[in-house]
């Protein structure tokens, strides 16, 4: 299991978006932001599972000497035991696959576990958050995207506070609240983290939000102030 000791649990953790970073100067990007980021979120996409094609083996192999933060690698494939192996080759720490692969979850699960990397399970907006209660003890966080897939820039959804809220319940009433992150994914704006925080997200996954400020360091202040109310 992956260890949370990286920041006290009330603290907010920021996995910055490198979708969001300058890709023609990804490595000063990468050194820009490991003084403020808890990890940094690469997403991979297929152009099966979603739309586009997004970061590659070789690119997180080029920048790991970059930064000791961690690497979190979101596979938005369809088929991740195809990609685990490169990509924990490459350096990642982190690697997070979606439930709605079906029933290959549990033996890309198995292999994230068995390489003794951190383990993350990710569901979409029309997915219950009760589905992941089988995976419960496979896992260190879930991601709960706020948006839908593959396409950056789209406003929050209204269900993901309330979606937050109820996965945080579940984490509760199965005894391992302490040990799994919430995370938020997608619709990560100023007027949003507040809601995102309270209803319970122990991360998100900023882009814009930090690429973009004019005052990097006070705005990561302001995020790591913000306090969790959740139950």
């Amino acid at each position: 299991m992956f260890c949370w000791q990286m920041n006290a649990p009330d603290r907010l953790l920021i996995d910055v978006s490198l979708w969001s970073a300058n890709l023609a100067s990804l490595g000063a990007d990468v050194q820009l932001m490991a003084p403020f980021a808890d990890l940094f979120h690469i997403d991979v996409s297929d152009s099966h599972f979603v739309p586009g094609l997004l970061f590659f083996p070789d690119l997180v192999a080029a920048i790991r000497p970059l930064t000791t933060v961690p690497f979190h690698v979101h596979l938005m494939s369809a088929n991740p035991l195809e990609l685990i192996g490169s990509f924990i080759d490459a350096g990642a720490d982190i690697l997070t696959i979606h439930y709605e692969i079906g029933p290959a979850v549990t033996a890309a699960l198995a292999a994230i576990q068995t390489a003794g990397k951190g383990a993350g399970l990710a569901i979409g907006l029309d997915t219950a958050p009760e589905m992941l209660i089988p995976y419960l003890d496979q896992i260190d966080l879930v991601v709960m995207m706020g948006t839908r897939l593959g396409v950056k820039g789209q406003d929050l959804d209204p269900r993901a506070c309330e979606r937050i809220q109820t996965m945080r319940q579940i984490l509760a009433q199965h005894g391992v609240l302490d040990r799994i992150r919430i995370f938020t994914d997608g619709g990560i704006r100023l007027h949003t983290v507040p809601n995102l925080r309270t209803a319970g997200a122990d991360a998100i996954v900023p882009g814009s939000l930090v690429f973009g400020s004019l005052d990097l360091p006070a705005t990561i202040a302001w995020l790591h102030g913000l306090p969790i109310t959740a139950v």
